[in-house]
């Protein structure tokens, strides 16, 4: 893997941004305020904690980091399920979200396998 000098070319970080877009373009109408505050929270909280534990000083910080960032997908699939049943968007929309959350998910995964195995840091 060449070395990645940048969070931004992170393709965990591209896919984290890509997450957040969406979720302001499905929910920026969307009049529940709680709701909405908490999506937008969790969405952010991936791609945060991606460029925070880049940032970091060892491997294992890193790790800590993604594991969240994993966590977080899995939030925000679950508010899609939510805003699903609400009807605040479409099935067939929500299902492709919940695709991306799950596609990031396993690219996190990929990637703390791969820090956990390379010989640096």
């Amino acid at each position: 893997m060449p070395l990645v000098t940048r969070f931004e070319d992170l393709e965990i970080w591209k896919i984290a941004r890509e997450i957040v877009n969406d979720i302001y373009k499905d929910f920026e109408n969307v009049k529940n305020y709680s709701f909405k505050s908490q999506i937008f929270s969790v969405g952010f909280s991936i791609m945060n904690n991606i460029s925070e534990g880049f940032g970091r000083e060892s491997k294992k910080e890193f790790h800590r980091f993604l594991d969240i960032a994993k966590g977080s997908c899995n939030e925000v699939k679950n508010m899609y399920y939510i805003a699903e049943d609400l009807k605040y968007l479409d099935s067939e929309i929500a299902q492709k979200r919940r695709e991306k959350c799950e596609l990031e998910k396993n690219s996190l995964a990929k990637f703390m396998k791969y820090l956990k195995t390379s010989k640096s840091n």
